[in-house]
């Protein structure tokens, strides 16, 4: 089996151009890199554009989607596996079983509750996947603060610092994502 990359992003294309760019370039570049897309099965936001883009370079996709979003995100029966879960749990937990990493591009409330999820298993000890934040114009540069002043102030151990990678483009993401591949 290829190997599967989880991509959390926003079901709205967000206010800046480069959100949109970033997002096609990494389902093509992850479709040309022989990696699977597993993504929330939505056609909206930068959820359609990266699987849009993945599909179109002859990427394989692999969407989760709940009962109840079915309509709001547009659900793509077009993917190569297409679920529908009870819950956003549910969800979630099909999601990141499936994948060999993480990814979050820019997003929402939702993609941030997606990040936290996945760090919080990681410290855990739930799992030992990458996670990687692209940071398209400086997007996830409050977050990165954020998690700092948590390690700051003696919430967090320093070794929170270790479990995610904040990149700046698709080609240091797919880097990382390659590197990650074959260790």
């Amino acid at each position: 089996m290829s190997y599967s990359v989880c991509v959390y992003c926003g079901s709205r294309a967000g206010a800046k151009p480069r959100y949109a760019e970033q997002a096609e370039a990494l389902g093509t570049a992850m479709a040309e890199g022989g990696m699977r897309l597993v993504y929330g099965a939505g056609d909206v936001g930068l959820m359609g554009i990266v699987a849009r883009a993945a599909k179109a370079a002859g990427g394989t996709t692999f969407g989760v989607i709940p009962q109840h979003l079915l309509d709001r995100e547009v659900g793509k029966r077009d993917l190569d596996t297409f679920i529908v879960t009870e819950t956003m749990h549910e969800r979630k937990k099909v999601m990141v079983m499936n994948a060999d990493a993480i990814v979050v591009l820019p997003g929402g409330a939702g993609s941030l509750d997606e990040f936290f999820e996945v760090l919080t298993w990681r410290q855990l000890g739930l799992h030992d996947k990458p996670i990687f934040l692209l940071n398209t114009a400086g997007y996830w540069e409050p977050l990165a603060h954020l998690v700092d002043h948590i390690v700051g102030q003696g919430f967090a151990d320093a070794s929170l610092l270790d479990f995610f990678k904040v990149v700046e483009d698709v080609p240091t993401l797919m880097s990382g994502l390659h590197r990650a591949r074959a260790a």
